[in-house]
């Protein structure tokens, strides 16, 4: 290996020809002045030098010397450092207090992006177990399996009555489709305390807001990132949307009420067809209001029997000229 061959390198890192070199002129008590174009290193560290009296002769210095020196070059950049470091701290000093409210205020993210369910689920519970006051939860028809389903719900429950004990209270909003899901109705009757739950049959994705100062939102559709709100205006809009929901929604529990029909159309069919008079497709329609799309064709079916309708067209015609959609209002 020449000179131009050599790769850089710290003293702590000595390349293996500058150890072999080195040893060699430890052993031997020099070695010619040619063998260090292999490794220049061995004199930019100073562990060897020319001798007196031959200058094509390179002699070793002795190890515990030129650690000793080394050593001391260390630590003399560290304390150019820490010098240094002080004259930053001086300088910055007057600087930070000039706009201290802000630079503590820049102190907490207030957006946090968060990898993994775990990690979603921790930061949940850490924000749980600082609650004392209220969780506003919106839940839509999940998009997961129902184990995934009944693995959330377990790790739920126990914050969720945490919670209740200190005295705090719970309030849901659901999916119609989800009022009457035996997971969900176990889940309510497992709790003891001031829970409410509301159902529509439309709703946003998943929401949790905790004593509205802490809001959390998914990032993606498979439920691997989630977005961690702490910024006062965002969470209190988020906290002012799930309030007109919750006005707006039919109560679940702990005591569901009836929804109401008129003319033999069910409020169900009322939502469905307020979507297809907007001109959605079946599949759409059941993605938004959270059921599956066989579901969406009967529930069509039983709209287009009610009001005599024999095609599609004809349907959102009828729909119109019924009326059914003012009733909704």
């Amino acid at each position: 290996m020449t000179s131009a061959q050599h790769l850089l390198h710290d003293a702590e890192e000595l390349c293996p020809a500058g150890t072999d070199l080195y040893e060699r002129a430890l052993r031997e008590g020099h070695v010619p002045a040619e063998a260090a174009d292999a490794a220049p290193c061995l004199m930019d560290f100073g562990l060897l030098h020319p001798a007196v009296d031959d200058l094509h002769r390179l002699e070793p210095v002795a190890p515990a010397v030129a650690l000793h020196r080394l050593l001391r070059s260390s630590r003399e950049r560290i304390a150019r450092e820490r010098r240094r470091e002080e004259r930053l701290a001086e300088t910055f000093e007057p600087l930070m207090a000039v706009e201290g409210h802000r630079a503590a205020a820049a102190a907490t993210p207030t957006l946090t992006l968060l990898s993994g369910k775990e990690r979603i689920n921790e930061a949940i519970t850490e924000a749980m177990a600082d609650a004392s006051r209220e969780l506003l939860t919106i839940q839509p028809r999940p998009k997961i399996t129902r184990e995934r389903v009944e693995a959330a719900y377990a790790v739920a429950t126990d914050r969720d009555q945490a919670l209740l004990d200190r005295g705090g209270r719970i309030r849901t909003l659901y999916q119609h489709t989800l009022r009457h899901s035996p997971l969900t109705v176990a889940h309510h009757e497992r709790l003891r305390g001031d829970i409410e739950a509301r159902a529509l049959d439309e709703l946003t994705d998943r929401l949790i807001i905790v004593d509205r100062a802490v809001a959390f939102l998914p990032a993606d559709d498979n439920g691997d990132l989630a977005l961690d709100i702490r910024h006062p205006a965002i969470v209190g809009y988020l906290s002012t949307t799930f309030d007109r929901f919750w006005r707006l929604a039919t109560p679940v529990f702990p005591e569901a009420v009836a929804q109401p029909s008129s003319d033999g159309v069910t409020p169900r069919q009322r939502a469905i067809a307020t979507l297809l008079v907007e001109g959605h497709t079946d599949a759409v329609i059941a993605d938004r209001l959270g059921m599956n799309i066989r579901t969406a064709r009967v529930h069509i079916a039983k709209l287009a029997a009610t009001l005599g309708s024999q095609s599609r067209a004809q349907l959102g015609f009828l729909i119109a000229r019924s009326g059914i959609l003012d009733q909704g209002c």
